[in-house]
């Protein structure tokens, strides 16, 4: 094992595995833009495609329908299907689901509270020079006027 490493207790899985590998999956499909908003959504109760679509601003139709789809597939939303004229389709949130909102939620807060010290840190950040730039001009500089 090399230095800094630490064993992984035996009912974690190792990377060799695929624990690491389905985690990662897990999170890119729940950590992507648009799944934290149609979960956000649906927190509310079931929803029909056209109030999801209205209800998240910027959102295609076909990111829509591919990201309801993929959630469904994940065991986090039902799709129910009534048979009416036209035909009625609601999504809402499984059991499984619902248990993603405290975090989710907890994220959306932190995002709202943190907005405008994020939004200033990256003010700051644009307004100075990059280090590395700095550091370029600097060995310049003692290269052509310090030798």
């Amino acid at each position: 094992m090399s230095p800094g490493h630490t064993k992984q207790p035996a009912d974690k899985p190792s990377p060799d595995d695929g624990g690491c590998l389905a985690t990662r999956e897990i999170l890119d499909r729940i950590g992507d833009k648009w799944s934290l908003y149609i979960v956000a959504v649906l927190a509310e109760g079931p929803r029909r495609f056209n109030e999801l679509k209205r209800g998240i601003d910027g959102i295609s139709q076909r990111m829509l329908t591919l990201t309801l789809r993929g959630l469904e597939r994940d065991g986090l939303i039902t799709r129910t299907m009534f048979p009416t004229i036209p035909p009625r389709v609601d999504y809402e949130l499984t059991d499984m689901g619902r248990t993603l909102l405290k975090p989710v939620m907890a994220l959306v807060d932190w995002a709202n509270k943190h907005r405008f010290a994020i939004a200033e840190a990256h003010q700051r950040f644009d307004e100075k020079p990059e280090a590395d730039q700095v550091l370029i001009q600097d060995v310049v500089y003692q290269r052509r006027y310090l030798k």
